[in-house]
């Protein structure tokens, strides 16, 4: 089997002994170049290549964020995850990074000995795996404001039909890596008259899914919050689950609200979408809308494989050749549990044709 080759890039040297040590320890890898800033990396990637880069944020001359732009401006295509202990803080910077193309991310401890650990040696090599096998380059096209306005057109079209959909529904959407940036292509083409609540389960560490809301929320005219214990779920509102913990759907006092808890992981993530589907089997929706978009894995099949024995459930997949990673949406379609198969930028108008508008 070829190993794949990775470049590792950093200014520490402590971090880049750490990182090649963890990667070469995996069978499936080998480190085939370091770099100790951008300007280093961008001239091992303009001749050569690489089956994915592990790029710190940090650095002197030409820092993380710097080299991604300049890539994107030369075009040159390239898998990236993140690996920074600015993540933490920094998680408009890891937004940032994520939408000018890095794939995925990890923290990086800021104490060296903290690197050593099993739970982080896993987490890098469970994150390198998905983004080396990831389908598309990093540099697919931004969502600009101009597709905003394309979308709104078919918006319209779409809502004329959608004003008679009837019936108390939900749209519950679980995303994983590519999932910042996809939703950027589903959740800002949502009207604010859209006739349900969406929740969603995006894998991702506490800390970063209050940054991903604010984001999306200034994207879009629904409004889009960090889901809070106790919220009372309200149509036109998207809710995301809070990394670090599970979101469920309870019905107290005949209203639908969120409630987290603080079970183990499941498939390896928490929050975990199939909590989410199975806490929907006793809600008071008539019918659930399930979205299954790009991510590693098979989250979200078991899920919705409960709720179809309770509730009228519509499941949407995302096309393979859209996914940063087909994992998710393949589990989904493979278990036989799809009604629609689209790709990311039709995603949004499959939702209002399913839901409606008040």
């Amino acid at each position: 089997m070829d190993k794949k080759k990775i470049l590792v890039v950093d200014d520490s040297a402590l971090m880049r002994r750490v990182l090649c040590d963890i990667i070469e320890s995996d069978e499936r890898f080998q480190v085939a170049d370091r770099a100790v800033n951008g300007v280093e990396a961008l001239d091992l990637l303009t001749r050569k290549t690489y089956d994915a880069v592990v790029l710190d944020v940090n650095m002197p001359q030409m820092n993380g964020l710097e080299l991604l732009k300049e890539l994107q401006k030369r075009k040159i295509s390239v898998r990236v995850m993140m690996a920074s202990t600015d993540t933490k803080e920094g998680a408009k910077t890891t937004l940032d990074a994520l939408e000018l193309g890095a794939l995925d991310f990890v923290h990086k401890p800021n104490n060296a000995m903290d690197c050593r650990t099993d739970v982080f040696k896993d987490k890098i090599l469970s994150t390198l795996s998905a983004v080396v096998e990831s389908r598309i380059s990093s540099f697919g096209k931004p969502f600009t404001m101009e597709d905003l306005k394309t979308s709104k057109k078919v918006v319209e079209l779409v809502s004329r039909h959608a004003s008679a959909v009837a019936g108390n529904r939900i749209v519950a959407l679980a995303s994983s890596t590519g999932g910042p940036k996809a939703l950027q292509s589903v959740i800002p083409r949502l009207p604010k008259n859209l006739k349900a609540p969406v929740v969603i389960v995006q894998h991702m560490p506490a800390g970063f899914t209050a940054s991903l809301a604010e984001r999306l929320d200034s994207l879009s005219e629904v409004h889009v919050k960090e889901a809070a214990e106790g919220d009372v779920l309200e149509a036109g509102t998207v809710y995301i689950a809070m990394g670090g913990k599970h979101l469920n759907v309870q019905t107290s006092a005949g209203k639908c609200t969120i409630h987290y808890t603080e079970q183990p992981t499941r498939e390896g993530v928490r929050p975990c979408a199939n909590y989410m589907y199975e806490s929907l089997m006793d809600s008071r929706f008539d019918n659930v809308v399930c979205v299954v978009m790009t991510g590693m894995g098979a989250d979200g099949t078991e899920g919705i494989k409960h709720l179809k024995e309770k509730k009228k459930v519509h499941v949407i997949a995302q096309e393979a050749s859209t996914c940063a990673v087909y994992g998710m949406p393949k589990s989904v379609v493979n278990a036989g549990l799809t009604d629609q198969i689209v790709p990311l930028d039709q995603i949004a108008q499959e939702i209002i044709m399913n839901v409606g508008v008040k």
